[in-house]
């Protein structure tokens, strides 16, 4: 089949000249009718912002690792607090962010981790640009099962899907079961971006999403303008670095 690819606005819809952005989504504009009638079936819900591409994004792990807080912290800037409930099927948030000179629309959905939904999530795998895999840190049965949902990655998903791993609740650390530098080696391991986030306190939730965007614009528009040099691990460091000497507040 052929590789998820991003959906580009058609021209009709977007005013002004066509963007390099545009055109790049354009030429790369495939599949993933399934994914834009699931989103016309939403528009009631969803607010109408311009944008050049969308990419869709999946957040997958176990549940009750804060896979629904951090969706809410990065798209709504608060934090669930309280009785924990888990979701039920798949729910879904859009976000524009800003890379470069592109409009880019974030498709971001919210599994539920239950088995007993797995081969509903397993049916949106295919359509997914990026998926990002999290665990607790204070729950080491979490982590030791994202093998587990990197396995399914690799079966259902393109093979050219983006995949963060991310290690949620870092916030709590009196409690904390997965050592950082037991993330860092399995990400090693996969050869995949790694970051440790808070929902709680919103550490690192808006970085995890800005970078998996900019690799999946970066790579857009590698497929026609040409090789790239973005490397989202690389950028993951040098922000991290530029947050801790306090040069930036979120």
């Amino acid at each position: 089949s052929n590789p998820a690819s991003p959906t580009a606005r058609s021209p009709s819809a977007a005013s002004g000249p066509s963007s390099p952005c545009r055109a790049a989504a354009a030429v790369s504009n495939g599949n993933g009718a399934a994914v834009r009638r699931a989103f016309m079936r939403h528009s009631s819900i969803s607010s109408v912002e311009a944008y050049d591409v969308a990419f869709k994004l999946m957040l997958v792990g176990d549940s009750g690792v804060g896979k629904t807080c951090v969706l809410i912290r990065y798209k709504d800037g608060a934090f669930l607090s309280g009785a924990y409930i888990s979701t039920v099927g798949m729910d879904f948030r859009n976000k524009v962010v800003s890379v470069d000179e592109c409009k880019v629309k974030l498709q971001i959905w919210d599994t539920a981790g239950q088995e007993r939904f797995r081969s509903v999530t397993h049916a949106y795998y295919r359509d997914a640009h990026a998926l990002l895999l999290l665990y607790d840190v204070s729950n080491k049965t979490s982590f030791d099962n994202t093998r587990a949902w990197l396995g399914e990655i690799n079966e259902y998903a393109q093979d050219d899907v983006v995949i963060m791993l991310i290690g949620n609740k870092a916030d709590i650390q009196q409690d904390r079961q997965v050592r950082y530098e037991d993330g860092e080696r399995l990400a090693r391991e996969y050869g995949v971006a790694f970051m440790e986030t808070s929902a709680k306190t919103g550490a690192n939730v808006e970085l995890a999403f800005m970078a998996v965007a900019r690799e999946l614009k970066q790579r857009m528009s590698r497929t026609t303008h040409g090789p790239g040099r973005f490397n989202m691990s690389e950028y993951i460091r040098q922000e991290s670095q530029v947050k801790s000497n306090g040069c930036c507040s979120s």
